[in-house]
């Protein structure tokens, strides 16, 4: 029962977050000014009466809260109607949504494969070297702006040395220079992290009775030391998702990948707000549901999350 209750309360706040991003969202889009006006502002012949067509046509007659509710019930059903310029927007959705989570994923994977095996190295070795490298490189990495990298990127591995493409995605290689740019981007915070908590768990007293026992150092790393310190490395990197959502947008407009971010700045330059209100909600519940799906495993792990 307790734990039922713990997710039916994070369930229930996740919904709350969303219904406050998504109006958030819903009123920001309508300050940018009369779409009907916005879609006419081209035509010189069009009349008052023609403006008052299209705001039936779209909607727009109806009270705040009635155009609210029909965009949440649009949600629901994913059916989120038609774009101002380029048709059905679950058919643009289709194309970048997995787009996006496809870099998302081989992004987060680069960091993890990377940060994890430093991040170990430099706790076992703290003070040396070797760690001292790797908390310089990754101070480095934190320096840098994702769309500096990315064109460095662009002119060094696309035009100097032309082994990989530098934009769309018609092949495969296409994934690498963008998926490495954010990649690298989130191995400068989360071999920090990696090493900390690393450090932290490498102290505790259980991993002291494990080496008087005469275990392997190796078992003692990975078996007691990396599977206790993976809660609140997990963790984090489920939060880090917001980040990463953010900085995919950026990478995406560099590298022209049809992904959310991409759609999103067309949107915005095409004041298409329809489209815009759909790809940022669309990105905001992405969000929400990542961090619910991370703070449910982290209650379902650590009992001590649940009674708090």
């Amino acid at each position: 029962m307790p734990v039922f209750r713990f997710i039916l309360q994070r369930v229930f706040q996740a919904v709350l977050v969303t219904l406050a991003v998504t109006l958030f969202v819903a009123f920001t889009v309508r300050l940018t000014g009369d779409p009907a006006v916005m879609l006419t502002a081209e035509s010189s012949s069009v009349t008052e009466d023609d403006l008052v067509r299209i705001r039936e046509a779209l909607g727009l007659n109806q009270p705040f809260y009635a155009q609210y509710f029909d965009f949440i019930k649009s949600l629901v059903t994913f059916d989120l109607g038609n774009s101002f310029f380029r048709g059905s927007i679950r058919d643009l959705m289709a194309i970048a949504l997995p787009s996006t989570l496809l870099l998302a994923v081989a992004s987060m994977g680069i960091s993890i494969l990377i940060s994890i095996p430093l991040g170990i190295h430099a706790a076992l070795h703290k003070g040396g070297i070797s760690d001292q490298i790797i908390r310089v490189l990754s101070l480095v990495g934190l320096s840098f702006p994702n769309f500096w990298l990315g064109i460095m990127f662009v002119l060094l591995l696309s035009i100097a040395f032309p082994i990989l493409p530098a934009s769309g995605f018609e092949t495969w290689t296409a994934l690498i220079l963008p998926a490495l740019t954010i990649g690298i981007i989130l191995t400068a915070t989360n071999v920090r992290l990696v090493r900390t908590q690393m450090l932290e768990t490498l102290s505790q007293q259980y991993v002291m009775v494990a080496r008087a026992k005469g275990l392997n150092e190796r078992s003692v790393i990975y078996k007691h030391a990396l599977r206790n310190a993976a809660i609140a490395i997990v963790t984090f990197l489920g939060l880090q998702f917001g980040n990463l959502i953010g900085g995919l947008v950026v990478v995406e407009l560099v590298f022209n990948w049809p992904g959310m971010g991409t759609l999103s700045i067309e949107a915005i330059a095409q004041r298409d707000y329809p489209l815009l209100q759909a790809t940022v909600s669309i990105l905001a519940i992405m969000i929400v549901a990542v961090n619910l799906a991370v703070d449910l495993v982290y209650g379902l792990i650590d009992p001590r999350i649940r009674v708090a």
